[in-house]
């Protein structure tokens, strides 16, 4: 009877084991095993430290938005940014779990949709602080540039990728005239922030295309020409320009969030100790990480640089063993568009940069902002996801200990 008990024993810890250990077959199972797990980590820690941020700035932001008999809550921002969270992760893993194939699909459909929707921006969008860059559907507003950028770096990457298969293909051309289009269209916005995002990334996907240097000089000068004509005549990149080089104009905001973000010293003041967020403008938005600097210190700034530079770099580094041109182009594009919108928003806090409008990734509260940034890294997550059991060489592929001939 004891050994009977002992069999069954042993059998039901069997099937536990083939049900969430590595031989799980199922799409959970494979997801688990097959997934960066690191990188998935280090994300989880930048929503923490995002949410900890919030909570800081959810008071200044509440008494700037709180007016005549209407009160907004002290932790207002900090309540909405979990429900964003609740509803952003969701939608990250379900991304994630995708083949390849289909993410390419989803990016090519998302693309379409939503550079349709920035076509509709001026028209029906509303206007705030001079700006259109929303549209409203009733229960709330949608930005379609920030939904854009993930689903533009996959279908740009698919298209580049054509040429591997077709060297007569004019994929560069067809490029040029996408990201031409969508440039003007966000200049019209006006964003010149984003537009500069989608200009750098695409540039970045070229070189590793495989563009000559002849061709990239060549935009790279027509880039900087670019910068001066709007200089002369885009009045939004005058006024920025002038208040970040000549300190003329209303450069109040750069100035206020250098001061705020150095107010702590190395260590800060404490946990809503802070005083001078109270004066930012966007203090739980454009202007977080100066609040970061103030309540948490400047030791602290530089471990959220390092994080978003180690995540940037995991994901350079694991495409290193990756043999599709698609998937080496589409994450790595990816990876650059976080990396390079997180560098802009850390610049303009401490007065490198002109004022931008845009958002600290994971970090500053957010509906469009956090729902976006969580397809783009649902998209990542997909497109680095690796075979543990799988080594790749020129002759031979190694499954579980079997060899294969290709």
């Amino acid at each position: 009877m004891t050994s009977l008990i002992s069999d069954k024993l042993k059998a039901t810890i069997q099937v536990d084991a083939n049900r969430y250990g590595r031989s799980d077959r199922s799409a959970v199972g494979r997801w688990f095993w097959e997934i960066d797990r690191v990188l998935l980590l280090l994300v989880a820690v930048l929503i923490g430290i995002g949410l900890i941020a919030v909570a800081a700035a959810s008071p200044a932001a509440a008494d700037r938005y709180s007016g005549g008999s209407v009160r907004v809550s002290e932790l207002n921002y900090f309540y909405r940014q979990i429900a964003w969270i609740a509803l952003s992760m969701p939608v990250m893993i379900g991304i994630s779990m995708l083949t390849r194939e289909r993410a390419r699909r989803l990016s090519l459909f998302g693309a379409a949709f939503f550079l349709v929707l920035l076509i509709f921006v001026p028209v029906l969008g509303p206007e705030v602080n001079g700006a259109r860059r929303w549209i409203s559907f009733g229960v709330g507003q949608v930005q379609p540039s920030e939904f854009l950028k993930p689903f533009f770096v996959v279908a740009m990457a698919w298209l580049l990728s054509l040429r591997e298969t077709d060297k007569s293909l004019p994929v560069f051309a067809i490029s040029a005239l996408v990201t031409g289009a969508i440039a003007f269209l966000l200049m019209k916005q006006p964003d010149f922030g984003s537009t500069i995002i989608f200009a750098c990334v695409w540039l970045a996907m070229l070189a590793l295309a495989g563009v000559s240097f002849r061709i990239l000089g060549g935009l790279a000068v027509a880039g900087v020409v670019g910068v001066i004509l709007a200089y002369f005549l885009y009045p939004v990149a005058t006024t920025r320009i002038d208040g970040f080089l000549f300190g003329e104009g209303d450069n109040f905001q750069v100035q206020n969030a250098m001061r705020t973000l150095t107010a702590g010293g190395l260590f800060g003041m404490g946990p809503g100790a802070g005083t001078r967020k109270f004066h930012l403008p966007e203090p739980h938005t454009d202007y977080i990480f100066s609040v970061i600097g103030e309540e948490f210190g400047l030791i602290a700034c530089l471990a959220i640089a390092f994080l978003y530079l180690t995540i940037v770099a995991r994901v350079l580094v694991k495409l290193l063993e990756e043999e599709s041109s698609f998937a080496i182009l589409a994450a790595a594009g990816l990876a650059v568009e976080f990396g390079l919108q997180a560098l802009i928003n850390m610049a303009v806090n401490v007065q490198i940069a002109p004022s931008k409008g845009m958002t600290l990734p994971f970090i500053s509260y957010g509906g469009s902002s956090m729902l976006a940034l969580s397809i783009g890294m649902g998209l990542l997550l997909a497109f680095t996801r690796r075979n543990p059991y799988l080594t790749r060489s020129p002759y031979v592929v190694k499954w579980s200990g079997e060899s294969l001939t290709q």
